[in-house]
């Protein structure tokens, strides 16, 4: 790869595997070099998050309008979605350690893991981060952290023992990305946003269920009625359209450590190699959920039967041919 970025076909590939929907064609993908590529992704994906933070206030205030208490709920949504995202923003690192049971990195004991981050990390430019290793035969990684100052990196036994130190330079390369792009920053406010949705919508079918709500006047009633016929149809919907936003921010930003990792490192065939074997790896990982999935290198899940259009829209990875396919042309 050369130090100018990504060749035609690779960007080509970008394009195709975002579907074209983030309005960049063809030629102006082709004259992007990674860092204006990577400029321009940010750029979007918080345009995006500004767009969501209005979806969250929009439902808040209809379903508060609905139940005929005016625009409580709208407060209440940017409360909760406040002091949420407060403590996923101090606290969140710490809590995704816990849920997956991960023990500090022993220089000694995980001499690659250790001397393959630090000298990364120095590459890049950013301070060594926390290393953390899961005692798990499944072959993946993580990263997570406000910011590159308290970040962590995590990383199973699995990946550790199977790839050869070319192949975990990849992986961890892309993991500081993540870091380095503020990712996990980003994916943790996302997931608030998505959690404070669901709650909302919750919390109000089970006040419809209840009788909960004011009653209106006879006057505002036609108006009221309105509101609730929308406030239904919005709890039953927006929760999926949350949830596929989330998964669509995370593909994307897949792909941009994906870029990011291969310009650090400069052999994106490493990163290539190792996502191979992380594609043939038929464990399963026993701590993996759904609220840490989107975290990994490649989806924890493993055993997909198919692999429809729909499925996909609710995968928290690019497919991994696509990002060998990608990798292997720049």
């Amino acid at each position: 790869m050369s130090d100018r970025g990504l060749s035609p076909e690779a960007l080509e590939a970008v394009e195709a595997i975002s579907g074209g929907w983030w309005g960049c064609s063809v030629g102006e993908v082709k004259d992007m070099s990674i860092q204006s590529q990577i400029s321009s992704n940010k750029t979007k994906t918080y345009a995006f998050m500004v767009g969501f933070v209005v979806f969250v206030v929009l439902i808040g205030y209809v379903l508060g309008q609905a139940l005929g208490y005016g625009n409580s709920w709208m407060w209440i949504a940017v409360f909760l979605a406040v002091i949420s995202s407060f403590g996923s923003y101090y606290w969140g690192d710490k809590m995704v350690l816990a849920m997956t049971g991960a023990r500090p990195a022993d220089r000694k004991r995980d001499f690659n893991f250790y001397t393959v981050a630090e000298n990364l990390a120095m590459a890049a430019g950013l301070p060594k981060p926390k290393l953390y290793v899961i005692d798990d035969p499944a072959m993946n990684a993580f990263a997570t952290g406000r910011d590159p100052q308290h970040a962590v990196v995590c990383a199973t036994s699995g990946i550790l023992g199977k790839l050869d130190r070319t192949e975990l330079e990849g992986v961890i390369a892309h993991e500081l990305s993540h870091v380095k792009n503020y990712d996990t920053r980003l994916l943790a406010v996302v997931a608030v946003l998505v959690g404070t949705i669901v709650f909302l919508t919750d919390l109000f079918m089970r006040s419809l269920w209840w009788g909960g709500g004011r009653r209106e006047s006879d006057e505002n009633r036609s108006g009221g009625q309105l509101f609730l016929v929308v406030g239904i149809v919005l709890a039953i919907i927006s929760p999926v359209l949350a949830t596929l936003i989330q998964l669509a921010v995370s593909r994307r930003r897949e792909l941009l450590a994906d870029a990011s990792g291969a310009y650090l490192t400069r052999y994106p065939e490493g990163l290539a190699r190792a996502l191979e074997k992380l594609a043939a790896d038929r464990h399963v990982m026993a701590q993996s959920t759904n609220a840490t999935a989107h975290l990994f290198i490649v989806n924890p899940f493993k055993g997909k039967s198919f692999g429809s259009w729909f499925a996909g829209l609710f995968d928290t990875h690019p497919p991994i041919e696509e990002r060998i396919k990608i990798l292997r042309s720049m």
